[in-house]
């Protein structure tokens, strides 16, 4: 994306630039996504040093390790991600 910053590629008249525009949409996209895992996971760390890593925030139950190990950045349990009550 760096190198092609430096040329003039007209988008809607380059044969190419259709690709190019795809290309720099899914890097961005890509870019995107990992930095809210990111920051997902730095708040999975706070939560850790505060001592609360591993309790729902929606209903204060323990999350199940299964679901711990799937995903270390999860805020709520099963039942409270899927909406089902208690």
């Amino acid at each position: 994306m760096e190198a092609s910053s430096w040329t003039a590629h007209d988008d809607e008249h380059d044969p190419e630039g259709v690709t190019v525009a795809f290309e720099r949409a899914q890097v961005a996209g890509l870019l995107a996504v990992a930095t809210e895992e990111l920051e997902a996971l730095d708040a999975a760390v706070a939560r850790i040093d505060a001592g609360t890593y591993g309790v729902c925030q929606r209903c204060g139950q323990p999350i199940a390790p299964e679901r711990l190990e799937a995903l270390p950045a999860a805020t709520t349990c099963i039942r409270c991600a899927t909406g089902k009550r208690r």
